[in-house]
């Protein structure tokens, strides 16, 4: 077959986002605008604080301070783009623009999925087996197993990236998302999308179902070697430990799993809302999940709290 007949006539989208509700764009704005700057601060100082305490620098931290990156890598990749819909009044993107935002916002969710399995592992080996954590959790692992992570991710959303952009569009550029969202250009390819269609399937299991299985029976294990803990304060010090990271994965998984497992409307006006409603679940995962992240860890972990006060008033703790 000719290749030019594979070659996509759109030259760029345009993204819907909130244009049916003008009178929420700027209202959105000023909120995301908002929360934006609370993610870059949070987690910025989180990334600052595990970098230079040296009581942090531990696997637990250095793992946090991955998931603190991929956050600000995450929400930039995506929300300078929603912000700028907000106040264009023709909200386009081109067609290689529209790539690497779904190239980078893929690889970090997918990233994410990983890490915060690696983190649970992590907690896992620190109560479960402490005699031997500090054998097993060397630098010589850890620094590895976050690489990995980023690379699996990267990796899966070459694949996926690469698979979506070589479809041909050939008319309708419309896309009814804030960004170019994979799934939302997927259904404006004019061409049999089965193999995507498989392999997003496969990549569920690998990065959604996997992890969520590993996380969910490392947790059992916690749960069960703390519930055995004599003393009630000893039982408290080592939930402590991992209950940050246990509301996180609640909060992320959560919202992925309403996101994608509810139900879809098949009322054409039920289906106008839900598109809405798909829309802001959405916005919820991409842009509050990172700003919850550094608050939930700062508020849970005693040893972050301490830094944070030592990194704010240096002159007192010098006192």
């Amino acid at each position: 077959m000719d290749r030019s007949n594979w070659t996509s006539p759109v030259v760029g989208f345009i993204l819907l986002g909130l244009s049916a509700h003008p009178k929420l764009e700027k209202t959105f704005f000023v909120l995301i605008l908002l929360t934006y700057l609370v993610i870059l601060l949070g987690n910025g100082v989180l990334i600052l604080v595990t970098v230079l305490d040296s009581h942090l620098h531990t696997p637990m931290y250095f793992f946090l301070r991955n998931l603190s990156f991929l956050d600000i890598c995450y929400t930039t990749s995506s929300v300078p783009l929603i912000l700028d819909s907000f106040l264009t009044p023709r909200k386009t993107i081109s067609f290689s623009g529209c790539a690497v935002q779904m190239f980078l916002s893929f690889a970090m969710g997918a990233t994410e999925c990983v890490l915060l399995s690696m983190m649970a592992f992590d907690r896992y080996l620190a109560i479960c087996n402490p005699l031997r954590y500090p054998m097993v959790m060397s630098k010589a692992a850890y620094v590895p197993m976050a690489a990995s992570c980023w690379a699996i991710g990267g990796a899966a959303s070459v694949v996926h990236t690469a698979l979506t952009i070589q479809l041909p569009f050939c008319g309708d550029n419309i896309i009814n998302h804030f960004t170019c969202e994979i799934l939302a250009v997927l259904k404006l390819a004019c061409a049999d999308i089965s193999i995507n269609v498989i392999s997003m399937g496969v990549t569920n299991v690998i990065f959604l179902g996997a992890p969520v299985l590993f996380i969910s029976f490392s947790y059992v294990l916690i749960i069960t070697t703390i519930l055995r803990i004599p003393s009630a304060e000893g039982r408290k010090k080592a939930f402590s430990t991992c209950s940050a990271h246990l509301i996180v994965v609640v909060i992320f998984y959560g919202t992925i799993l309403f996101m994608y497992g509810k139900p879809k409307s098949k009322d054409p006006l039920g289906a106008d809302k839900q598109d809405l409603s798909d829309k802001l679940i959405s916005l919820f995962y991409g842009v509050v999940t990172p700003m919850l992240n550094p608050i939930i860890y700062s508020l849970r972990n005693k040893d972050v709290k301490a830094a944070v006060r030592n990194l704010v008033f240096p002159k007192h703790f010098a006192q």
